[in-house]
């Protein structure tokens, strides 16, 4: 379809972003719905400034949001959503006539696929990497929605970490510790549980043979799931598989979250299939 006047645009916003498959994915699912819309990539700095130019644009239907943004973003929006705010990160902005609204996708988007993966979360521990956007996310929804036993916080920033800590410990069902990310956390923290999330960018394109894990702390009885998904096979994953592990790469999660931001901007279900085989195309 033609782009025009009456065509409504959507993307990401992210820094860096040149490594992004949202455009690929989201073009692909408009084209297959007839649908008179296009997705674009927006490197973006200044994210107040960057939401306050989209907003004033007739036809901006709404946007991803990734590293760095996604905490960032929260305050130029009007309104956000319940569970986003109980995260205190959103993914996804929804523009209605000017009015942005936040979402997050990452929590459902991350549950699904560990269930699809026949993970069973009940009575384990879990060890969550990184205390971002994406991290809180998940962490919200491993607290709130499954009966962990233990959800281990390893990150770098110190003051981010125990803030989540802290947060989780309001509400979580589950036992919430955390502890800078190192080799003497991963050292403690590894050996007795049974799910390790990824959540930090280590690992991604172009500095994919980057890991936070050191490949002899892993074991046969971990499932490993990485939301990086560029490269596909992260230096993690290939070095999980090497140990026996069970993984999940990135790509589910990925998918899981983009379909649901498409149907929030479009009220159209997605086409599922679609989506996947362009990402899956682009790692043949």
């Amino acid at each position: 379809m033609p782009i025009d006047t009456q065509t409504k645009f959507c993307g990401v916003i992210g820094n860096p972003i040149g490594h992004s498959l949202s455009p690929a994915i989201h073009n692909a699912a408009f084209r297959e719905l007839g649908l008179n819309f296009v997705y674009l990539a927006w490197q973006v700095e200044a994210i107040g400034d960057a939401l306050k130019g989209l907003r004033a644009l007739g036809n901006f239907r709404g946007a991803s949001v990734t590293i760095p943004h996604k905490v960032a973003a929260m305050p130029f929006l009007d309104h956000v959503e319940e569970t986003a705010q109980r995260i205190g990160a959103i993914n996804t902005i929804v523009c209605e006539k000017g009015t942005l609204t936040g979402y997050n996708t990452d929590a459902t988007g991350a549950l699904r696929a560990l269930r699809e993966s026949g993970v069973n979360l009940a009575g384990q521990r879990a060890v969550l990497l990184g205390t971002g956007g994406a991290a809180r996310a998940i962490a919200c929804a491993l607290t709130a929605e499954s009966s962990l036993a233990k959800l281990t916080l390893l990150g770098i920033d110190d003051r981010e970490r125990t803030t989540l800590a802290k947060d989780l410990r309001l509400r979580a069902g589950s036992t919430v510790e955390d502890f800078h990310l190192d080799d003497s956390s991963l050292r403690n923290a590894l050996p007795d549980a049974r799910v390790l999330i990824h959540c930090t960018p280590v690992g991604m394109f172009p500095k994919g043979d980057a890991s936070c894990v050191s490949a002899s702390l892993l074991h046969a009885a971990l499932t490993v799931m990485d939301i990086v998904y560029n490269p596909r096979e992260t230096t993690l994953l290939r070095d999980a598989k090497h140990a026996g592990c069970q993984t999940i790469p990135g790509l589910e999660m990925f998918l899981n979250q983009a379909v649901a931001q498409f149907e929030l901007w479009t009220n159209r279900t997605a086409p599922v299939d679609v989506m996947r085989g362009i990402l899956e195309s682009h790692f043949q």
